[in-house]
């Protein structure tokens, strides 16, 4: 029989279609061919070689000789450094300049590597950036939120192929962001802990959901998952800011999010996925009541009608079958 789950730290009802509901493994597609992506592509702006194709560094590591990574501004920024937050009311009418940064990562000289396919090392170096970064942008004038996120494949909306991340700040708190502070705050004044605790508390403790625990973060299926596959990565050190990430975390994280996207890439067959990194509000980075964390939104289905119309989503793989089928997947080290 269906059933309605509560997300509660979204606050969203998701319908679990177990009449529509699919085996795990019937997600899956073939792998696809590697050695289709060159290595490098002359016509690329990310890779080596070509650097006069993107705009100078911003931020690189190394910071001389061969890079490793670089940072620099997007070519077609939805937002600049130009201009001011100020806003203009007219009626019901509400608008301010786009002022803020928009950012690439170049995460890897190798225009055909995918992220899975990295070390340890350059996972870790790649979080080491996105922090640096992130602590740089924050104390820029009217940045209020900072948003890292990752498009793979087309579906996901990535419009070139070499590795890269994105980095945005806005001038304004994003409603989703600040509908889930919200919630989380209302959860500690009625029960006095992180919201985010315990249910990373909880979720080990029940263990179905459970896709990779590593020292110091657990990645899961949430129990009221949007989407088939729709995986978060928590930390368990509570902590309310991204950037207050420390070097034995970035290890950890980088361990834990390869085991996690080969066992998607394996079982799945290299889906197209976003990923982003759900942080507090520069202005809120020290709080009791909310904890960052990683999402990973695999794109196996397409919202429509219902999903539009009600605002509600159908979710057609049950979060226990999908999390103990990517448990059961052999993976590379």
């Amino acid at each position: 029989m269906p059933e309605i789950r509560q997300n509660i730290i979204t606050g969203e009802w998701v319908v679990i279609s177990t009449e529509r509901a699919k085996r795990p493994s019937q997600f899956a597609r073939p792998l696809p061919d590697a050695s289709a992506i060159p290595v490098h592509d002359s016509n690329c702006p990310f890779c080596p070689g070509n650097e006069a194709l993107s705009p100078g560094d911003i931020l690189r590591h190394p910071l001389s000789g061969t890079w490793e990574q670089r940072i620099v501004a997007n070519k077609f920024p939805a937002l600049t450094n130009v201009g001011s937050a100020q806003r203009t009311i007219n009626g019901i009418y509400r608008s301010m300049e786009a002022t803020g940064a928009h950012e690439v990562l170049i995460e890897h000289p190798r225009h055909d590597l995918i992220l899975n396919k990295m070390s340890i090392h350059e996972i870790s170096d790649i979080f080491r950036m996105y922090r640096d970064r992130y602590r740089q942008i924050r104390h820029q004038q009217y940045i209020e939120s900072i948003i890292i996120f990752r498009n793979h494949g087309l579906r996901a909306g990535a419009s070139l192929v070499h590795p890269h991340s994105q980095i945005v700040a806005t001038p304004v708190t994003p409603f989703q962001v600040r509908m889930r502070m919200e919630l989380a705050i209302r959860y500690y004044d009625d029960h006095g802990e992180c919201l985010f605790c315990r249910t990373l508390h909880d979720e080990l403790h029940d263990g179905r959901r459970i896709i990779t625990d590593t020292e110091h973060f657990t990645a899961f299926i949430p129990y009221a998952a949007l989407s088939p596959f729709h995986i978060w990565i928590f930390p368990k050190r509570h902590v309310s800011s991204f950037d207050d990430i420390n070097s034995n975390e970035m290890s950890d994280i980088a361990v834990n999010l390869k085991a996690t996207l080969g066992r998607l890439y394996t079982a799945l067959g290299n889906p197209d996925y976003n990923f982003t990194i759900r942080s507090s509000p520069v202005r809120d980075s020290r709080s009791e009541y909310f904890h960052w964390y990683l999402a990973i939104v695999p794109r196996l289905n397409t919202a429509a009608g219902f999903e539009l119309g009600s605002g509600m989503f159908i979710s057609s793989a049950l979060p226990e079958e999908s999390a103990a089928f990517l448990r059961s997947v052999e993976i590379e080290v």
